[in-house]
């Protein structure tokens, strides 16, 4: 703990002790890490697919802010869904697709590039002018089907935060998979006990038996980069696997796992691609967003040929949320505080706490 009592961090993970349990379980935690963590990185937003046409728009929040995604003449762009006049919604509902955005409050009206059109009912007012009253602007970028959004100005890139994912997953449909399902788990744990458990293998064999049956825990490694990490497990040469269900002649039977911090899981398999967002609802509380990306998605037959994956995903994430609200209860406890970092097992965790910490201590 340094000075200021923000959590310090330890390179060499042989030395290195966890993040203190207070982190985990003050509910001042949670409004640092909304200003210093979720606002100053890529959160992925929505399906690309969803703003496909000119006007096509979805609404999302990332760190408590409402926002809107909009295609544009231009491309996709997304702006603060808050009318500049009282705070008003300029988009209603989850889906859309308009010529104007129309608050909802007050009937202002702005153009898909976020102008103010007009203003009922407000002659005699000075010193306005319509063009300091635009929609303001959110950084946006696109990457295969997904849409990133940050709502801090300046810093790296999307492409330089995702670093080395573009090039080894080219080799993957990701172009051309398709938005499938999306299904949602309510938590009572705190947002950074589900990443930890997700950054290490080591739980596996204890928490699940279905999935250590399928991938190869032996040969389980992970690799860190500057903002992510990747989890590489080779799956077991099972003809029943389900990992090698619709494998293309030739293709490897693998699954790759990113994680890009702070709250983003990309699990990639041969024929779909499974997202996990995890957004804190409150300092013990915690919601994971599943989202699928399938290629044929629209074929004939394609729920039923999916069914299997997603029941065992149901089983795995019901392993995870039992393990983890077990995990939070413990953290509430009087006797831990801190603990230390299996060297072959938990380098994904230590480098999550690494970068976490590196945030919040940024001034």
């Amino acid at each position: 703990m340094n000075s200021l009592g923000l959590p310090s961090f330890e390179p060499d993970i042989t030395r290195a002790a966890t993040l203190p349990s207070r982190w985990y379980t003050e509910a001042e935690s949670l409004k640092r890490e909304k200003e210093a963590v979720f606002a100053r990185t890529w959160q992925l937003v929505g399906a690309a697919s969803h703003v496909a046409a000119v006007g096509d728009y979805f609404t999302c929040e990332v760190a408590g802010e409402p926002l809107v995604v909009v295609r544009t003449a231009e491309g996709v762009t997304a702006y603060y869904n808050v009318c500049r006049h009282r705070g008003g919604p300029v988009a209603q509902g989850e889906r859309g697709n308009v010529k104007l955005f129309r608050c909802g409050y007050h009937g202002w009206l702005y153009g898909l590039g976020g102008e103010l059109k007009t203003t009922p009912e407000f002659k005699g007012v000075q010193c306005f002018d319509k063009k300091d009253f635009g929609l303001k602007r959110v950084q946006t970028a696109v990457f295969g089907p997904f849409v990133f959004v940050k709502l801090e100005d300046g810093g790296v890139g999307l492409s330089e935060y995702l670093g080395k994912i573009p090039a080894e997953t080219a080799r993957f449909p990701m172009q051309t998979m398709g938005f499938y399902k999306r299904v949602t788990w309510e938590l009572k744990c705190n947002w950074k006990v589900y990443v930890d458990n997700y950054l290490e293998g080591y739980h596996i064999p204890l928490v699940h038996p279905g999935l250590m049956k399928e991938l190869d825990y032996a040969q389980y490694k992970v690799e860190t980069e500057r903002f992510y990490s990747k989890q590489f497990a080779p799956v077991r040469n099972r003809e029943d696997s389900l990992y090698r269900r619709n494998l293309q002649d030739g293709a490897a039977a693998e699954a790759l796992y990113y994680w890009v911090f702070p709250n983003l899981m990309l699990n990639i398999y041969p024929d779909n691609i499974q997202i996990n967002t995890i957004v804190p609802l409150g300092h013990d509380r915690t919601v994971t967003v599943f989202d699928w990306y399938l290629t044929d998605v629209d074929k004939p037959g394609v729920a039923e040929d999916f069914a299997k994956s997603l029941s065992f995903s149901e089983v795995v994430q019901q392993e995870d949320i039992g393990i983890c609200e077990h995990v939070q209860k413990g953290l509430e406890s009087r006797s831990y505080d801190t603990g230390r970092y299996s060297v072959d097992r938990e380098a994904g965790v230590h480098h999550f706490h690494g970068l976490y910490c590196e945030f919040l201590n940024a001034k």
